[in-house]
Formats: C-alpha cells, structure tokens, sequence
C-alpha cells in the first residue's frame, strides 16, 4: 500500500482501489531518502511463478521479449533489470521475488521470515509470506535490506521483538571467504525437468570460490524432494481461505488491519471473479476442495511437516554455511501463444518453483542472483543460509558476484 496511489495486485477485481496509508516498508523508504517511482505490476493475486497472469497483459523477459521474466513479482525484476528503477520490492511466498530475478538476469532477496514486516502488504497465508528487496547489484540489496528490516512495534505480530539489523552493506564489503563452506545440494539438481547446462553453469559459479577461500562441500536433504508437497497444501489451502472468506488478510492475528482495502478486497473478491486468472481459479478450487473434504487435515499435516523440513536444513547447516542450487533448473520458457488451452496455459506454471519454495516453507532467508547466460538467457543460483544469517548469505553472493562479473562482464 502507497497512500494516495492506486494498487490492484495484479487483479482487474481489485482495479479502482487507491491505498489510504502507507506499508510500513514505504514509510521506512522514503524516511531513508528513497522516492518512490510508481507501482509496478504483479502477476495475479501474487499466485504465479510465471509472468502472464497479471491483470495487466504478460510481462516481457528484458532478454527476448517472447520469453517469461518470471512471477510473481514480475514487473520490479523487469523495472530494475532495465534500469527504470534502482531498487524494489517484491513479494515471496512461492518464490516469487527470487523467480523473476533469476528469470530476469538481477538480485533478489527473501528474507528469514519476519525480519522485514508485512504490515501492509496483501498476502497469501500469514505464515508464508515475506516481503524482500530487488536490485541489480547484491550491494544495493543489502543496502535496501537495511533500511526495511526491523520490529514493527508490533503492527506484524509474527516478528520477533529483538530483531537485530546490522550494517548488511558494509558488513559484506569482503574479498575472501575463509571459514566459509557452501554446500551444493544434491537434491536441487538433476530433476526431470532440468537443463543440465543450467545445473553446469551453477556448479562453476559455486567452484570459483574455492579459489577465494571457500570450502564447497556436496549436501544431501531428502527431504527437499516433497517440499513442493508440503508446500502446496499450506499455499492452496491458505490462500483459498484468505480470498474466499478473508478479504486478502484473514483474521485471527493481533496486528494492523487495512480496513478500506479488506472491505473493497471482500467485495470484488465475493462479486468478480471472473476476474481471476485461471491460475487462482484452479488454485482455489483445490484449495477450497481440500477445506470442505477434509476439513483442513492436510492444511494441518503440512504445516507439522514443515517443522521436520526446517530440521533437516538446520541439521545441514551445522555441516556448511550456505547451501547452493539453481533458482530455477531451466532457462526462461516461451509465453503462451493465444488460444492456449487452460490445461497448457497452467502446464506453463507447474514447475518453475521447483527449488524456490522450500525456503517459504522453512522460512530460511533465500536469495537468487545471476549465475552467467546461456544462449543470452540468463541462470540464476540461489543461496540459502540459517534463519536470520543474511549477512553471510549476502557476503557469499557479494564475493560470487565479483568473480561471475570478472569472468564474464555485467549480469545485466
């Protein structure tokens, strides 16, 4: 929310509706110095890895305008790769700030939940939604980290009280990574669906800093596997009740409540939802299927299984300081050509997060930054580090930036 500005999520029901406060994250912003620029667009209700959902028409990949820039936060990777804006914000419950990033060729960052409030912000289930920064260069993310991190005086009440926020932009100024291991995630390649090149170009980015002092080991998280699973049924599941009977925020938390966005989000989301994608169609059917049939048993049983999911990374934290793979196993895909049947046009969707939203479900701080380019499409390659380790997971991507520009130029 921008005060005074129009917002609609991505969403045509949601169009006409003009925001009467700030989130906290604006405020923070423009307090730091920033201007704001405009509102850029998302894909539809946040609930797209791709980038054609958005109310608004596809958004355009900046390297070959046929292609994905990736969801959801389409339209700030776009804004930022093509130099529009410096900085921006994204929204991640799936991936989708680190998606479009990889997708796009910049940087972006989801932190460990709760370190950024969401006061705000329209979400998807409470307890997987983060807010995070997006920019060109690793250094310019910590540098918006900083400003937008910290306790929200309990507007957010899934924040910690003791949210500490350090110098994030000068504590990653290193050279070296001494006594740092990363390790490389056995699990987070080789899927069916991977291009092995892509899972190439993202195991040489990973061995270059051994020439810097960095351990790499290779990992294993059996686990990680099912997290897709475990995920979909907290997402679906959530998010069907949030738009079906929440008004976008839902209830039950002692926070901050944006009255005129629920009561016109209840509206339009009761009265047109023909206006919906496809994507939130499907994703609502399922999860108002498995609501009604099961009475929430499988909303519960995933949320259990996360716990076991969070284990197994911490268990595999104590063996390395980051964990590396790629943020998305393949290149850019292709938009769909018009007339593309529903079955296709939600194939395109299926598996773009395949690695992006075990950190929604773990809620480790993740982040994707480019990895080189093949065929001028660029890869991403996504860390994750220990809950509230951002300035190790952004000191490990600094120092992987430097030697990918120094071997092969500018990412963007």
């Amino acid at each position: 929310m921008v005060a005074g500005v129009p917002m609609m999520n991505g969403c045509r029901a949601l169009e006409g509706y003009t925001a009467d406060t700030d989130a906290t994250i604006v405020t923070r912003i423009l307090d730091a110095g920033g201007t704001i620029s405009g509102k850029s667009t998302n894909e539809n209700l946040c609930f797209s890895g791709s980038s054609f959902t958005t109310g608004k028409g596809p958004v355009l990949n900046p390297h070959d305008p046929t292609r994905s820039a990736g969801g959801s936060s389409s339209g700030s990777a776009v804004l930022v790769a093509t130099g529009e804006v410096d900085m921006a914000i994204g929204g991640d419950q799936g991936g989708s700030i680190r998606l479009p990033a990889a997708w796009s060729g910049i940087v972006g960052l989801k932190p460990t939940f709760g370190l950024v409030p969401y006061t705000g912000a329209m979400g998807l289930d409470g307890s997987i939604d983060h807010l995070g920064p997006m920019a060109k260069t690793v250094q310019d993310c910590a540098l918006l980290l900083e400003v937008i991190a910290g306790y929200d005086n309990g507007l957010d009440p899934r924040q910690p009280t003791n949210i500490a926020v350090p110098e994030y932009s000068k504590e990653i100024q290193v050279d070296r990574l001494d006594g740092i291991k990363v390790g490389l995630l056995k699990e987070g390649f080789g899927f069916p669906e991977s291009d092995p090149r892509v899972d190439e170009a993202v195991r040489n980015a990973v061995r270059k800093l051994e020439s810097v002092g960095a351990e790499v080991v290779d990992v294993s998280i059996p686990l990680h596997y099912e997290s897709g699973s475990i995920w979909s049924a907290v997402g679906f599941t959530g998010s069907s009740n949030i738009i079906l009977d929440g008004a976008g925020f839902g209830s039950g938390y002692n926070g901050f409540y944006p009255t005129s966005l629920i009561t016109t989000a209840g509206m339009a989301f009761r009265s047109q939802t023909n206006d919906f994608d496809p994507s939130i169609k499907a994703s609502i059917m399922l999860g108002d299927y498995m609501q009604s049939h099961y009475y929430g048993k499988y909303y519960a049983k995933a949320q259990n299984l996360r716990r076991l999911l969070r284990d197994a990374y911490d268990q595999t934290f104590d063996k390395c300081d980051v964990i590396a793979m790629p943020t998305i196993p393949f290149l850019p895909t292709k938009l769909p050509k018009d007339g593309c049947s529903i079955k296709d046009y939600l194939g395109l969707l299926a598996t773009v997060n395949l690695n992006t939203k075990c950190a929604d479900a773990t809620l480790h701080p993740s982040i994707s930054l480019n990895a080189g380019f093949l065929n001028n499409l660029p890869v991403g390659i996504q860390l994750t580090a220990g809950m509230f380790q951002e300035t190790v997971l952004l000191k490990v991507a600094h120092v992987i930036e430097k030697q990918i520009i120094a071997s092969n130029g500018p990412t963007c």
